[in-house]
């Protein structure tokens, strides 16, 4: 379990059919709000780290920004 020093509060905007779904699938678990939208952030990043299509993507923007920071730095 992270520890307080570990972590970040966000606030998520989320409208109130869903948050109603999120809060029924934590009660029905027994787990918290947060619990179920830890796991759902998580699996979703994990499935874009697994995604080529994604990769790429992150490459090219890394690439132009790569790009950008030469650009500052040249003047």
């Amino acid at each position: 379990m992270p520890t307080q020093s570990d972590t970040k509060n966000l606030t998520l905007r989320i409208d109130r059919t869903l948050a109603d779904r999120v809060r029924t699938v934590a009660e029905v678990e027994g787990l918290t709000v947060s619990d179920v939208i830890r796991a759902a952030l998580t699996e979703h990043v994990e499935r874009r780290r697994r995604d080529p299509e994604f990769q790429a993507l992150l490459r090219r923007n890394l690439e132009r920004h790569q790009e950008l920071l030469n650009m500052l730095a040249d003047g």
